[in-house]
């Protein structure tokens, strides 16, 4: 009979790409995950997982496990959640996973709502980019991931996840005092083009947000410099370094002294917020709550 838990390893070796990172990401040896690979191949009399010096992906016959995996494994998820609820389940600690932006516009007043409504339920906060906290939420590190659309995000068919749309926000340009465009009301990215670029490192949701609004302007950006921290971005921009684009919520209690903020013209670059969890746990007693608090902390920006 196949274990769950080495599903979930095979799932974590299938996110991660190499033995390595997922040991690291389910806190185990790279040994430990090696042994219980080797296990699940025993138990299921197929090779699963093909190494290289590359990493690590699955066979054909891996991705036909995978994708029972991905169904067990949210089917456990709502067993918990079920037998959660059977035994009350109004006390107990939820981990979220978060952005900086995103804990003070979303997750703190839920937080806040939450000590209201549900006094039993403890959050715990963790400060992670959107594209980790996803996998955060898979390797069961947290419970619930506030993360940011992005190339390559898993979709809303993801059999691994459960998303619920929060809020969505527009980016706008921060350009230099001195900026030739700094007199005008909007900015067409399109004459950005010569300019030096601001942006966030890759794979941050944001760089993809920057790159691909650039692309579709008609123009590849020159990033010289990156910061994932939008106050050091503001900064740099006031130094003349370059130009950037801001989610406008990131740019409130920054300071703006040496900039000027214009919309974007046309269809302004958007950061689509949503919470995920994993597949199956939604209804759990502890973390539906969750939900609810963070949903109507972001009706006001939806």
């Amino acid at each position: 009979m196949i274990e769950a838990r080495r599903l979930h390893i095979l799932r974590a070796v299938a996110d991660h790409r190499t033995v390595t990172a997922a040991a690291a990401a389910l806190y185990l040896t790279p040994s430990a995950v090696s042994q219980q690979l080797a296990a699940l191949e025993q138990e299921t009399g197929h090779r699963l997982v093909e190494r290289s010096a590359r990493g690590a992906r699955l066979t054909p016959a891996g991705e036909i496990l995978l994708s029972h995996a991905n169904a067990v494994l949210a089917q456990l998820e709502r067993a918990e959640s079920e037998l959660a609820a059977y035994g009350s389940g109004e006390a107990g600690t939820v981990t979220v996973a978060a952005f900086a932006t995103g804990i003070g516009l979303v997750v703190a007043p839920a937080i806040s709502e939450l000590a209201r409504t549900s006094p039993g339920i403890r959050v715990r906060v963790r400060d992670a980019e959107g594209d980790a906290s996803l996998l955060m939420v898979l390797d069961r590190q947290v419970d619930v991931a506030v993360a940011v659309e992005y190339r390559g995000a898993p979709g809303e068919d993801d059999a691994r996840l459960t998303r619920l749309p929060l809020y969505a926000e527009p980016f706008d340009a921060v350009l230099p005092l001195t900026h030739r465009l700094a007199d005008g009301e909007r900015v067409a990215l399109a004459d950005l083009a010569k300019d030096p670029w601001i942006g966030q490192s890759a794979g941050n949701p944001c760089h993809d947000v920057t790159v691909l609004a650039c692309e579709y302007a008609g123009f590849e950006p020159r990033l010289d410099h990156s910061s994932d921290d939008f106050r050091a971005v503001v900064a740099l921009a006031a130094a003349d370094a370059g130009v950037a684009l801001v989610p406008r919520s990131a740019l409130r209690g920054t300071d703006l002294a040496g900039v000027v903020i214009r919309p974007v013209d046309g269809v302004a670059p958007t950061r689509r917020v949503f919470a995920a969890v994993r597949r199956g746990s939604e209804d759990h007693p502890l973390i539906a709550p969750v939900l609810a608090a963070l949903r109507a902390a972001a009706e006001p920006r939806a």
